[in-house]
């Protein structure tokens, strides 16, 4: 409300609740409810959403109810409308003990941004309600030192699973300063946002960071401050945009989310749904603008307050092969400091199984539940080391309206639980179950912000079909600007509190996002990921029976083809063709094994790799698994086509070995080179389904150029090309080692690397090793850039 010049304004004015003081100025209007956006929040089971609103009305103020269930009462009178003033008492929902406020006035000088005594490095003291007051104080006189940690023996213990046994340990210094250090933690130790190598000097209002508790120093004590869940989420100018700025996918977007609130995201195809969860969860970040986590800049502080958002991308995030409980497990396993106790680790995974209702399908195979069945225990992972923020995508896609219903109704009941959601959706049949809907016109712009009831008489339409259609139709329509001059805009987005601007901001317009380039600490060491994932890869694919199948039956069906050229002596007619078929069968085997591999484990990979997933050792769990697979059929392959067949190799005597054995030392190597070269191609590709026509063309790739059907040596070009191809060395070896060249004289075998020479058959050996080595470093590579953006940096 703007007053005109020349007319009387209302008095600067304090409310006081048992809750604090607000500041009432007379240029705004203050509402008061259990809504956490309201600017006056009374948590009472009384207090209506929205139960009564303190608006300047000339020279006075004025307090009107809202339709209340309970009422309200000035002065000890129920009341609808009611001047008010200095003096006055309010009581909401019961006129003898509902939450009581008082209004005071003039109101005192502007209070400092932070309090005495807050974290200095909180940017938005306004929106946080975690650093409102510290959960506990801990006096430091005479202390050389204060260790942190999970165990019941340190001096200040955090009972949170993601900390670690010895975590970190405040020291005091000679000259009276303290420094922070971290004691090998696995989740790490965090200075203002930043992770603490080793040590780090520690000044006053400093934010240490501990799992879901921050530690403030301030004189000689500590304040513990801990993130319960009811957090809140301030976007501010989020603007994304691409080719050279050329095309903006996300244009100046700013709303308030407050503190276990439900919010809603819609609009058409191509409004910027899925660019602004990027830019809210950090692994996209905006180009420009800032979200504050609880009053806390989440992209400066991002390696620290990555942990406390959870993910549920749209496709499932979970091996379906695997159990329910299992599946979480492994999880838990990969999230939870390595120093946690199996016990501990399943404790919690029966809390959210609990939680999440699954506990009649805990020991089901995920691929035998349906799609909302499905969702929960992709937001079970998530909730496994309790998330402050859970953000998803598109959780209600294909699923018919019933389910759809009952997962809005789950993420009702976690946001009433105390953490705040945000769900991205195409579906509008439960809106109705949010607190908040943020709606999306083309071009990444607010079209609406605020509960969803009002949408669409905001809007003028009936139905939602009606508004979809309108984004389509007026293209030329400015949305943004007709919602930035409604009422609804200034009730529902301008009224949440909001910092000062930044210098930076100032000199340059809109904020720059910077976030943090630091990798995510891993929350187990190399080793324990590595046999972690093994451990999973090796139960998924043993409860993959299609898989099993094919893996035991296609060595013994190739091997069978070989032995049927291979007929009980290599000669002049069989010997190429059964040495064909083994390069082939080596060829398929390898690389059918690993070709869908890593494309069909995407979304899961993106999402473990932003929490912290070692990429090697998500790399070599493949190798090791597949490998040992690969190796294991290499052997059946050869021995099923060449056992008890005469090889006529020079003096009955491979190269170094046993012909047999040379053989089938060549085919595993090949057979292995195959399969990092299908790892290679599933990093390659972004669909699974193309995955099978390039596994053909990779088998007709090693026929053409292994040498056995075309005059490779002294080839221009072709020659070099074949360098890259594992069977042309596969070939040599084993062609080296029956000394193909006597066997079938001719220009064809007249090849140097099918040489029956020690030197010769290490070079092919060793080829094929070095273009596995190749391979796997091409892979590292491709899988760097499948992931979010955040870990590029």
């Amino acid at each position: 409300m703007v007053q005109r010049p020349g007319v009387p304004t209302a008095p600067e004015l304090v409310l006081e609740t048992d809750l604090g003081s607000t500041e009432m100025s007379p240029g705004r209007t203050y509402h008061v409810g259990r809504d956490p956006l309201c600017e006056i929040c009374l948590d009472d089971a009384r207090v209506s959403w929205h139960h009564a609103v303190l608006r300047p009305d000339g020279d006075h103020w004025t307090v009107e109810d809202e339709h209340s269930t309970n009422g309200t009462w000035a002065d000890g009178h129920r009341v609808h409308a009611w001047r008010v003033g200095p003096g006055s008492e309010l009581r909401f929902g019961s006129a003898s003990d509902g939450p009581r406020a008082v209004l005071v006035g003039p109101a005192p000088p502007p209070r400092p941004a932070v309090s005495p005594g807050r974290p200095s490095r909180v940017s938005n003291p306004a929106m946080t309600g975690t650093y409102r007051q510290p959960t506990t104080v801990h006096p430091l006189l005479a202390r050389a030192a204060v260790r942190i940690g999970r165990a019941p023996d340190n001096d200040l213990v955090v009972d949170d699973l993601v900390v670690s046994r010895r975590h970190a340990e405040l020291r005091a210094l000679a000259d009276g300063t303290y420094e922070i250090a971290d004691l090998g933690s696995h989740n790490g130790t965090f200075l203002n946002g930043a992770p603490v190598e080793r040590t780090a000097p520690l000044t006053d209002g400093d934010i240490v960071g501990v799992g879901h508790s921050s530690f403030c120093l301030v004189g000689d004590q500590l304040q513990e401050y801990v993130d319960t869940g009811e957090v809140s989420l301030d976007v501010q100018g989020l603007t994304v945009a691409v080719d050279h700025g050329r095309k903006t996918l996300l244009d100046d977007i700013s709303f308030p989310v407050g503190a276990t609130c439900l919010l809603a995201v819609v609009g058409p195809s191509g409004a910027g749904k899925s660019t602004l969860l990027g830019a809210l969860t950090g692994l996209r970040p905006a180009d420009r603008g800032t979200v504050f986590y609880d009053g806390r800049d989440l992209y400066r502080d991002y390696a620290e307050l990555r942990s406390r958002i959870g993910l549920v991308p749209q496709d499932d995030i979970l091996h379906a092969q695997l159990t329910v409980r299992r599946a979480l497990v492994y999880a838990a396993e990969l999230r939870f400091p390595q120093d946690t106790a199996k016990a501990e680790r399943q404790a919690r995974v029966d809390e959210v199984i609990g939680e999440l209702g699954l506990r009649q399908r805990a020991d089901q195979p995920i691929h035998s539940l349906s799609g909302g069945q499905r969702k929960r225990v992709s937001v079970a992972l998530e909730l496994l080391t309790k998330p402050s923020l859970l953000f998803l995508d598109e959780p209600t896609s294909g699923l018919d309206p019933g389910m759809d219903r009952s997962v809005m109704h789950m993420l009702r009941a976690l946001a009433d639980d105390g953490r705040t959601v945000v769900v991205v959706t195409h579906s509008v049949l439960s809106l109705d179950v949010c607190d908040r809907l943020l709606v999306l016109a083309p071009g990444g712009r607010t079209a609406y912000f605020g509960p969803p009831g009002e949408t669409l008489d905001f809007f003028g339409f009936t139905q939602w079909p009606e508004a979809f259609e309108a984004f389509e139709n007026e293209r030329g329509r400015d949305w943004a600007a007709e919602y930035a001059a409604s009422p609804q805009h200034r009730m529902y987005a301008v009224g949440a509190a909001r910092p000062p601007r930044r210098a930076d901001a100032d000199a340059g317009g809109a904020t720059p996002a910077t976030p943090a380039a630091t990798a995510p600490p891993k929350a187990q060491s190399w080793g324990s990921q590595l046999s972690t994932l093994v451990r999973r890869y090796a139960a998924a694919l043993g409860a993959d029976r299609t898989f099993l199948v094919i893996m035991i039956a296609l060595p013994f069906v190739m091997g069978a083809m070989a032995r049927a050229l291979a007929g009980s002596t290599l000669t002049r007619e069989s010997a190429i063709n059964a040495l064909l078929i083994l390069c082939v069968g080596g060829v398929l085997t390898g690389a059918a094994n690993a070709v869908r591999e890593l494309v069909k484990e995407r979304t899961i990979y993106q999402r473990e790799r932003a929490v912290g997933l070692s990429r090697s050792a998500y790399l070599m769990s493949k190798v090791v698994v597949l490998g040992a697979v690969t190796v294991s059929q290499a052997v059946v392959l050869t021995l099923v086509g060449l056992f008890g067949v005469k090889s006529n190799a020079p003096g009955g005597r491979g190269v170094f070995l046993p012909p047999l054995i040379e053989i089938t030392v060549a085919v595993a190597l090949l057979s292995f080179t195959a399969m990092m070269l299908g790892l290679l191609v599933s990093a390659l590709v972004r669909k699974e389904e193309v995955t099978m026509p390039l596994l053909v063309l990779l088998a007709i790739v090693q026929v053409v150029f292994c040498g056995a059907l075309l005059q490779l040596d002294g080839v221009p070009v072709v020659e070099q090309l074949a360098w890259f191809v594992p069977s042309r060395w596969a070939l040599g070896a084993m062609a080296g080692t029956i000394g193909l060249g006597a066997i079938v004289p001719g220009p064809l075998t007249d090849d140097p690397l099918f040489a029956h020479s020690a030197g010769v058959w290490l070079l092919n050996a060793g080829m094929l090793v070095a273009l596995s080595v190749l391979f796997g470093v091409l892979v590292l590579r491709l899988l760097r850039r499948h992931e979010p953006a955040i870990m590029r940096k």
